[in-house]
């Protein structure tokens, strides 16, 4: 029996004892299976199945039940029927942002002017209280794609890589570095279809594509994965290059997709800085903070950058928020994302966040913390000292490469030996790459050693976790059941850091874009029963469902427990094969009582 999937339907839920409003407008219901084509041929579709670990499986059919987690995981394999737009309220407004969108796609010449059954616009404000600057863009999808019209023969195919797929179902065009292979005699401007590339298991246990790029395609039964490729038809197009160019030249659009399974926009580049392309648990999240104008806020993984300038608006960018990443190259993005938005109450640091509490015999050591709109040192003397210290090193640095690449090539134009080859081959990709973005002109990330506990009013833990809620998803092989403990063991050494950071009556968010419980609801029961001064707390808007209550046991013994009777209610847990057609999600609140 179909079920239909809604995008941006009124509802209804329970939220404790409480119902909500209608919260979204503008109906449109899409299949859940999608219709073959006029030829009645099963091959040319998009019906994936997400494989899993047995193990793996069996575990989530007991936390969900059968039925439910099929619906989970036909869920997964696509792309949410709408985009979700968070608008910088700083420098605009929803309403103006709405009026530039709807000109943008009324004007696009890609074939996606999203145009609803009823003629109303496409691009429609969030009517959840509270989240009004919230802009959904409505696409649309399954589409049936008639892969042989016009056709005397099967059609000549673009067989892409399992990511690049995943992109291109959430909007993006075909690029030449995710094409794997090719029908022969394919020119520029041909007709083509594109499927997609799966891992298959080894002998070994492991999972691999096995295809060298560039292999010929047939059309034949005797093709590489021709069996495997069927259903996993993700549209039709027009080639930008032919066979010979698609394998030849390094980047640049390889197929023009312009009839796709699911039509959702592009929005890469558009009103940069007044938008933000953010899932609405994501948003739900920041708001779950509460964070108020003048407090000091910690987002211990900020990276990318999303919620952290989703508080920083919140809090109209009045306070202090330090972002915090271990990745140099992350806080240099969440740095940029910050000055794009113009919002200046963002610090950031490279910091581990399982290093994040300052050991006691650190506490005059110095601490740089970089601003995200002019990339100075803040605070303390000592920090200043640190940041021209640093300076001076990327100096001498610079210096020392530059008189290793003068060396380096008068000894190979010489014949010299005093060069290696690999430090010859790593001088070539100075002298071709430039400096990298670590040693770019201007771009900085201060390295903290942490932070004195209760140093923090709020403090945001969205953990890195195995990201089994992101969608559209095709390939889940890899993770096993011991790797999913052992995720669920690390977010718990990363919470253990941030209870110490958080002040007394504070607030400490927890978050991750799973749908494993040993993640969510099992670091939840962790997180309670070792820390006693902690409590849930409720969150506001409440639009997720509940989490999971009682345990797990496995068959090598390990029992894991989630949550008890009551507690459910307290976390929101977003379901990919619910109404909301989110992303799966979990988001649990805590409030921090007396420590002692």
């Amino acid at each position: 029996m179909n079920k239909a999937r809604v995008l941006l339907k009124p509802f209804s839920f329970t939220s404790g004892l409480t119902r909500a409003t209608t919260f979204f407008s503008s109906v449109s219901q899409l299949p859940d299976k999608i219709e073959m084509d006029p030829s009645g041929s099963e091959r040319y579709c998009y019906d994936p199945v997400l494989r899993w670990n047995p193990e793996v499986e069996e575990y989530f059919n007991k936390a969900y039940g059968p039925d439910h987690f099929s619906r989970i995981s036909k869920a997964l394999t696509r792309p949410s029927s709408y985009s979700c737009i968070r608008v910088n309220t700083v420098k605009t407004t929803s309403d103006a942002v709405i009026e530039k969108l709807t000109k943008i796609l009324n004007d696009s010449e890609d074939g996606l002017k999203l145009v609803q059954s009823d003629g109303s616009s496409p691009v429609v404000k969030c009517q959840i209280p509270g989240l009004e600057y919230v802009v959904f863009v409505n696409g649309s999808g399954p589409h049936r794609i008639e892969y042989d019209t016009g056709l005397e023969s099967a059609p000549k195919e673009v067989l892409v890589s399992r990511k690049c797929a995943e992109a291109v179902l959430r909007g993006a065009q075909v690029y030449v570095p995710g094409v794997l292979a090719c029908t022969a005699h394919v020119e520029k401007g041909d007709a083509v279809a594109v499927c997609v590339a799966m891992e298959q298991p080894g002998d070994e246990g492991d999972w691999s594509v096995n295809m060298t790029r560039g292999t010929t395609l047939q059309g034949l039964p005797t093709d590489p994965f021709y069996c495997e490729r069927s259903g996993l038809y993700i549209g039709m197009g027009t080639t930008m290059l032919s066979r010979a160019g698609m394998f030849r030249v390094p980047h640049g659009v390889a197929v023009d997709l312009s009839n796709r399974v699911f039509r959702l926009p592009s929005l890469h580049n558009v009103l940069e800085g007044e938008i933000f392309l953010q899932n609405l648990p994501s948003i739900v999240a920041a708001h779950a903070l509460d964070p108020q104008k003048g407090e000091r806020i910690l987002d211990m993984c900020a990276a990318p950058g999303g919620k952290t300038t989703a508080v920083a608006i919140l809090m109209n960018d009045e306070g202090e928020i330090v972002a915090a990443d271990r990745s140099h190259n992350k806080v240099l993005d969440v740095q940029k994302l910050a000055a794009e938005m113009g919002l200046t109450c963002i610090t950031t640091c490279k910091l581990d966040a399982l290093k994040s509490v300052r050991l006691p015999g650190t506490l005059n050591d110095s601490t740089t913390l970089v601003s995200g709109e002019n990339s100075v040192s803040m605070t303390s003397h000592s920090e200043l000292s640190s940041s021209k210290e640093m300076a001076s090193d990327a100096s001498k640095r610079s210096e020392a490469d530059k008189l290793f690449e003068e060396k380096a090539s008068t000894e190979q134009l010489n014949g010299g030996d005093n060069v290696s080859q690999a430090d010859i081959r790593k001088n070539k990709g100075r002298l071709k790459n430039g400096r990298g973005r670590t040693q770019c002109q201007g771009g900085r990330a201060g390295k903290s050693l942490g932070f004195p506990p209760n140093s923090f009013d709020r403090v945001l833990l969205d953990a890195p976790c195995s990201a089994l809620g992101l969608r559209p998803r095709l390939f889940a092989g890899l993770e096993t059941v011991i790797s999913l403990r052992n995720h669920g063991r690390y977010q718990r050494k990363m919470l253990d850091q941030a209870v110490q950071l958080v002040r007394v009556g504070g607030i400490l968010v927890y978050s991750t874009c799973t749908i494993n419980p040993s993640e969510n609801e099992a670091v939840v029961r962790y997180a309670l029963d070792k820390y006693r001064f902690l409590s849930l707390a409720p969150q506001h808007p409440r639009i997720g469902g509940p989490g999971l209550v009682g345990r797990c046991e496995f068959p090598d013994g390990y029992i894991e427990e989630w949550l008890k009777p009551g507690e459910e209610e307290m976390v929101q847990k977003f379901d990919p094969s619910s109404e909301l057609d989110t992303i799966g999600f979990f988001i649990a609140k805590f409030i921090v009582g007396s420590k002692d």
